[in-house]
């Protein structure tokens, strides 16, 4: 049932402009800047998968401001092992994520909200439930994992089916890991950033900052 309390209001409202204060941060860095942050959070994610050498992992498209670069996927693909296989989101209908193999850059096709999706095979929404690293976009993260998206709760319900084992690490601008982000009942916490100033770095679900 909807919650229509005022605390519930204030929430939203304080989302609300702290998504529009992050874009506005995002909207005004250089394309040298982006470029820069791109290549550092690549980075540090390659080295990520190295070393964890994930059977399954997803990831997404980066579009317009998005740190990770538009080239993230076909980076973190060749950092695989042989048998590893990376999924990309799907967005269905009703804005739940179905899930496709990566195949190249060549098979991506536009979608809405300006995302790019591979063309290919669907899996279902479980299929992320077979990640062992899960790589999920957001405006910000607080210290305790908290995250805040776009408001469309897509990866709310993804991050519901992945497993407890998984590592789920969110890349990041500088200054867009917080202190504290408004939280909701629904919202699933991840376990790491990757910022470029301070590459990866490991969350506090159990913090009451």
């Amino acid at each position: 049932m909807p919650d229509f309390s005022d605390e519930a209001e204030a929430r939203t409202g304080a989302k609300r402009a702290t998504r529009a204060a992050l874009l506005a941060g995002r909207r005004a860095l250089t394309a040298p800047q982006r470029a820069a942050a791109a290549g550092r959070v690549q980075a540090d994610l390659v080295a990520l998968v190295r070393r964890l050498r994930p059977h399954r992992m997803t990831a997404y498209v980066p579009v317009a401001s998005e740190p990770g670069g538009r080239d993230l996927p076909a980076v973190l693909h060749a950092a695989l092992p042989p048998d590893g296989e990376l999924l990309l989101p799907v967005l269905r209908d009703d804005l739940d994520l179905d899930w496709a193999p990566w195949t190249g850059p060549d098979a991506l096709l536009p979608a809405g909200r300006g995302m790019r999706e591979p063309a290919g095979s669907r899996l279902g929404v479980t299929a992320v439930a077979g990640a062992e690293l899960v790589v999920v976009p957001a405006l910000a993260v607080d210290r305790r994992g908290v995250r805040l998206g776009r408001g469309g709760g897509s990866y709310d319900r993804a991050l519901a089916r992945v497993s407890s084992t998984a590592l789920t690490v969110v890349p990041l601008h500088d200054g867009e890991l917080v202190e504290a982000l408004p939280a909701e009942a629904h919202d699933r916490r991840v376990r790491a950033v990757v910022t470029p100033a301070d590459g990866l770095r490991a969350l506090d679900p159990t913090s009451r900052v």
